[in-house]
């Protein structure tokens, strides 16, 4: 058997090196079974083997070749001094990166002696004399997998110090504890020291402005969590000027996945250039930086919509790379392209700081996503990457040869023998008991479920509908509305664990409690509600199971058909038109003014696109900066009771659009604000739906959208966490500040204490063990 092992290429970060050959030389007074075992294993591994006799010729020949290892017989002093011949070697320039192995006698009878006095010698290692053959080729091939390839690697450095030195750019390398342990040439130019004045001490000084304590916690709170923060900086050089720098610093991974180094890099800002001036830097301490480095944590409370810098602001979680182009003449009168001339005419006479954070602005504007995050990396919490990456993407591309087909899947007709209540009047005692408290936020809708045999959606939509005289508006009987419950809910799929009827169900009674409260009735009309209730009945119909996502990447034909954007929910909107409509029997619609219809229809589409996640954090943003602060700001000035500005701020069309988007969808994710059995009966049904889709993909060969729901390894509580800390915290505590909602904020503290302690005691189950 051939055990020859050749590396030529090692990675090193992002670098590709070639390796040649290893080279070893042995260094043996004469031949014996021992030298001759390590020469056998240097051509059975492949390397270069060269043999040397005396102290002197073993350093020439190191001198000539630059051996990668050296083995030196120890064994037997009265030939020569190893020790002696390893300190001469260790004097050498090329011996810095070369690895030195001092062979020594074995004594079975003698106590283990020392390796300090070899390591002080400057052998890398001793080996106990072993002549057998193998035993030889193993400790070559442990050295050139092990320290031979780790000082390649060093080797490789040069280089990277070779670029350091010639930066232009001011670099600057400091510990975990900010202790200075290298600096390059620009960095001692720029602040006027020396490389020995800096090395273990701290330089960097508080930044010169009235937020010094405020501004240097922003930077830790940042980078000691390993987030790269960008901005402006105050420091003083040696002679004792201040100077202003655009400053990048950039936390380190090293070992035990720790923060080991700070790599600072910064340039002066340039007054006399504005052309060249830090569009990709701003006034670190403007609320832009101190967003764009915060890690999410759970909280507790309401947000704070009177802040100007509530969480999640538009655009104040974005980071962009920048650009240095400008727009100075744009033609197309555009409200944004209006934003951005008006921008562009205050530079022109503005302090260069105000000019250089309006660069920023400018630069944010021109992005295509103004409100959502910046995503994380991969290296922080998978089960937040994974949410994210499944339902705030559409995926990869289509992968040919595997195409999931959903249009061959028939949408359900019900046929007129189908048992059903003729009425109200009419429905069973115990489906009737299961519907009594149907009005309060703590209805149990799985009691109702299993009253009904998984067909909740009927008979709850004919209670509430009536309840909101839905019929009257829509001038339909209620065997027509009865009629289209039980299309749209046999177009439900009950083989979903999730997205089934009872989850369209729920999210109807959600929608229908919200309108009952008293600022939402204050600001929506009739056909706000109708259309509110309808789309909540409708917004998942045909749910396949799977996210858009996986649509996507399977080549499913409804992705070919709506362009891998809003899949789902575009395919939701118009199969529940097409079910509607296509029968009179069931059309609700078919007694409806044209007008009020469209208008109807289109209030009813853009609800049921609202729950599509991509457009998660625009929705919220809008409705904190157009709802939520303007109504702080007039209860701060003393307004509460002027009813004709809140009025303004509700009634306005556009402000109407946002209140309905933001109702709808926290109705369809309110499971965590749902008591504590249901919401933990939620993300169990949730959960086992995402496995279900990793299963599929993996057995179709498509992406794994979400790794981290493998039902072998996934920990329930851990992904309940990272979904309400991402998508549910912000949007209720904005909805809570609008609609008044202290109970369901009460149910949600009470889940995240509960999810928290399973996690604590790294259970991934949806309950604990029992006593």
């Amino acid at each position: 058997m051939d055990f020859q092992a050749s590396i030529t290429d090692v990675q090193f970060g992002p670098m590709r090196l070639r390796r040649d050959q290893l080279q070893v030389l042995l260094v043996f007074a004469e031949d014996d079974d021992q030298s001759n075992g390590f020469h056998w294993a240097c051509e059975k591994a492949g390397f270069r083997c060269n043999i040397a006799r005396t102290p002197k010729s073993a350093l020439e020949s190191f001198l000539d070749k630059h051996h990668d290892i050296i083995i030196i017989d120890h064994r037997h002093s009265r030939y020569f001094d190893a020790e002696a011949l390893c300190r001469s070697i260790r004097t050498t320039k090329p011996s810095e990166n070369t690895v030195i192995v001092g062979v020594v006698q074995r004594h079975a009878d003698r106590e283990e002696s020392s390796i300090l006095p070899l390591i002080s010698a400057g052998f890398s290692r001793r080996y106990v004399e072993n002549s057998s053959r193998m035993a030889c080729y193993n400790e070559l091939i442990q050295l050139e997998f092990g320290q031979v390839q780790a000082q390649f690697k060093l080797r490789a450095c040069n280089s990277l110090f070779a670029a350091l030195e010639k930066s232009q750019e001011a670099i600057e390398i400091t510990s975990e504890d900010h202790v200075v342990q290298y600096v390059n040439p620009a960095f001692e130019t720029m602040m006027g020291y020396q490389i020995g004045e800096l090395i273990e001490k701290q330089l960097t000084e508080v930044p010169i402005n009235e937020k010094k304590a405020d501004f240097l916690e922003t930077i830790n709170s940042c980078i000691k969590i390993g987030k790269e923060w960008q901005g402006m900086y105050y420091a003083k050089k040696k002679n004792g000027d201040s100077i202003q720098q655009n400053v990048k610093i950039l936390p380190v991974i090293g070992q035990g996945g720790k923060i080991r180094h700070y790599v600072s890099i910064s340039r002066l800002c340039n007054d006399n250039n504005k052309a060249e001036k830090t569009c990709e830097c701003i006034q670190a301490e403007s609320q832009t930086d101190i967003q764009t480095c915060r890690q999410k944590d759970t909280r507790k409370g309401s947000l704070d919509v009177r802040s100007t810098t509530s969480r999640g602001s538009d655009g104040s979680s974005q980071r962009r790379r920048s650009s240095m182009a400008r727009v100075h003449s744009m033609t197309i009168e555009a409200p944004i392209t209006k934003v951005i001339n008006i921008i562009n005419a205050a530079q022109e006479s503005s302090p260069m700081p105000v000019a250089e954070a309006l660069d920023r602005a400018l630069e944010i504007l021109r992005t295509t996503e103004l409100y959502s995050p910046q995503l994380g990396t991969k290296d922080e919490d998978p089960h937040t990457s994974d949410l994210v990456g499944g339902l705030m993407t559409d995926g990869l591309r289509r992968l040919s040869g595997n195409e999931y087909i959903l249009s061959a899947k028939q949408t359900h007709q019900v046929a007129g023998s189908l048992s059903s209540p003729i009425s109200l009047n009419d429905i069973p005692p115990r489906i009737t008991e299961a519907m009594e408290n149907e009005e309060q936020w703590d209805f149990d809708i799985f009691e109702l479920e299993a009253a009904t045999h998984k067909r909740p959606l009927v008979y709850l939509g004919l209670k509430i509908f009536a309840r909101f005289g839905i019929c009257e508006f829509l001038n339909c009987s209620e065997s027509t509305l009865r009629s289209w419950l039980q299309v749209i809910e046999a177009n439900y799929h009950s083989s979903n664990s999730y997205h089934n009827s009872t989850h369209s169900a729920d999210v109807l009674h959600a929608t229908a409690y919200f309108l009952s409260k008293e600022k939402v009735k204050q600001t929506l009309d009739p056909i706000d509600e109708v259309a509110a209730l309808i789309a909540a009945t409708v917004h998942d119909v045909d749910h396949p199971g799977r996210t858009n996502s996986f649509l996507c990447n399977a080549g499913s034909e409804l992705a070919i058909l709506y362009n891998d954007t809003a899949v789902l929910e575009s395919h939701h909107a118009a199969l529940a038109f097409q079910l509607t409509t296509r029968d009179g029997k069931c059309n609700i619609f078919k007694n409806m003014e044209r007008n009020e219809y469209r208008t109807l229809r289109q209030v009813i589409i853009d609800m049921v696109l609202a729950t599509e996640m991509t457009k998660h954090f625009e929705h919220v943003n809008k409705f904190v900066n157009s709802i939520n602060k303007p109504l702080a700001a007039l209860e701060e000035n003393g307004n509460n009771g002027d009813g004709e500005s809140i009025k303004t701020v509700l009634r306005s069309p556009e402000n109407r659009i946002l209140i309905k988007r933001m109702l709808i969808k926290c109705a369809d994710i309110s499971n965590p604000c749902r008591p504590i059995e249901q919401c933990i009966e939620w993300a169990g049904r949730i959960s086992e739906e995402y496995f279900a889709q990793t299963d599929e993909e993996r057995r179709q060969g498509l992406p794994v959208v979400m790794p981290v729901f493998d039902r072998n390894t996934c920990s329930i509580p851990k992904s309940q966490l990272s979904f309400i800390d991402y998508f549910i915290i912000d949007m209720f505590d904005a909805w809570d500040a609008f609609a008044d909602l202290p109970n369901l904020m009460e149910h949600l503290n009470n889940n995240i204490k509960y999810w928290k302690g399973l996690d604590a005691r790294n259970l991934r189950v949806l309950r604990p063990p029992p006593e």
